[in-house]
């Protein structure tokens, strides 16, 4: 019997939050700097939260992520979002380096930064991140170069994750081996895709998630539990913030194919992302059911799918 929430995750939440810019230079007598430069989204209240990193895309900052952080962080998540580099490499090792260090010095580090009375809860933490964050969330989950952490993730989250230009020619790493459920994870994993990414905007721009390297192949090498929704008329940087500035912040108008707004997308993913996290941090499957069967008042149209035990189906 399937018991469904009366709220609704795809609207701002109950909890007052704030950004937060630490920089790596942001040393004290009384704290340790973290590797790279954060946005962390926080809940003002008072409370022990639970926690969700998120890697930003190819060549885009943390700050266009605010109102989509900031959404997680109103339902009682604190967010990390690290500036992983400003001139991405030809690989994503340093990345993958760079990630996992973050998430070592969070146990030590990240308390001083946050507000009074606000604790994280180390041992309900999230990866996520988005395009080839998202790949990289993946392979640092999947111990490639043969990195681990000493904190262990209880979530895995990867929003329209992209492993390269093509099947082939995969961003070194590669994550995907094409084998289906081969990645071998112990904790719950959600794919969330866009219907437009693997569609060119104009001829002078492959498409920004191309197919054979996409969300599909992703989630067909997933194990279960494993959830996959894919917003039908949207594209790849459709979750991002309203106004992002700057060269970078006006390419992600003209290089992906774009829907009509950013705001439905970016409240499906931020909502689907809490409802995940609320399922398997908090045992509240209410939300996540009831986007699954669609019982709620839905933001865009999506296409569904999972890899899920029959006790898991409900």
């Amino acid at each position: 019997m399937c018991s469904y929430s009366s709220t609704t995750v795809f609207d701002i939440g109950k909890y007052t939050t704030e950004i937060l810019r630490v920089e790596s230079s942001s040393c004290t007598q009384n704290n340790v700097p973290p590797p790279k430069p954060l946005l962390i989204a926080t809940p003002l209240e008072a409370g022990e939260f639970p926690l969700l990193m998120f890697l930003h895309g190819y060549l885009l900052y943390n700050v266009f992520y605010s109102q989509l952080i900031q959404h997680v962080a109103s339902h009682g998540f604190i967010v990390i979002a690290p500036q992983l580099y400003t001139v991405a490499g030809p690989d994503t090792s340093d990345e993958i380096h760079s990630a996992a260090a973050i998430t070592n010095w969070l146990s030590e580090g990240l308390c001083k930064f946050l507000p009074p009375n606000v604790r994280p809860n180390l041992n309900k933490v999230a990866l996520s991140g988005h395009s080839r964050g998202g790949k990289t969330a993946f392979a640092l989950s999947l111990r490639k170069l043969n990195i681990s952490t000493d904190i262990k993730f209880s979530a895995l989250i990867g929003v329209d994750p992209v492993d390269g230009m093509d099947k082939g020619k995969q961003t070194p790493p590669p994550v995907l081996s094409y084998v289906p459920h081969s990645f071998d994870f112990d904790m719950p994993v959600m794919v969330i895709g866009s219907g437009l990414g693997e569609v060119k905007r104009n001829p002078l721009f492959p498409p920004c998630a191309p197919k054979g390297v996409n969300h599909e192949n992703f989630f067909s090498e997933c194990k279960k539990p494993a959830w996959y929704f894919v917003a039908k008329d949207y594209g790849h940087s459709d979750m991002l913030d309203d106004d992002t500035k700057g060269i970078r912040g006006k390419v992600t108008y003209c290089s992906c194919k774009n829907g009509e707004s950013r705001k439905p997308m970016r409240k499906f993913v931020g909502g689907v992302i809490v409802a995940f996290l609320k399922a398997y941090f908090h045992d509240d499957y209410g939300d996540l059911l009831g986007i699954r069967d669609r019982h709620v008042s839905l933001p865009l149209e999506f296409k569904f799918d999972s890899y899920l035990s029959n006790s898991q189906k409900m």
